[in-house]
């Protein structure tokens, strides 16, 4: 994936912390705020975790991110991508992406509602295999 690139297409200004940020939520899939700054320390010894949260939030803003607030847990954050939901092990914590067609639930809930749908979350919960 060309970091850089997207970066850019999302109107940022391209900096080392902000490809650390993005190459480690793309290789956990899924990261915490406590996890990802573990990781990008590692490179940038003197971040800050107020500098972590000010790129966060400004990548969110921009849609380059998006946080997933998990129950019970930290948020989450990823990179955006197609719309889908999530799995969550209520055991050991497990925490993954599903394919989840939800086409035709906004347009249902769109039709009941008048609501023009630009954002949803679905976490579903329960025991993986390894746990059950």
């Amino acid at each position: 994936m060309n970091f850089e690139y997207l970066i850019k297409e999302h109107n940022l200004k391209v900096t080392p912390q902000r490809l650390s940020i993005l190459t480690n939520m793309y290789n956990h899939g899924h990261i915490d705020i406590d996890n990802l700054y573990i990781e990008v320390k590692k490179q940038f010894s003197s971040i800050s975790l107020a500098t972590l949260y000010k790129n966060i939030n400004l990548m969110i803003k921009n849609s380059l991110i998006k946080e997933v607030k998990v129950p019970a847990l930290k948020s989450k954050y990823e990179i955006i991508k197609e719309t889908h939901a999530h799995i969550l092990c209520t055991k050991c914590n497990e925490f993954e992406d599903i394919e989840f067609k939800c086409e035709s639930l906004f347009s249902d809930v769109e039709r009941d509602t008048s609501y023009k749908i630009n954002d949803s979350d679905f976490i579903f919960s329960g025991l993986c295999r390894k746990c059950q």
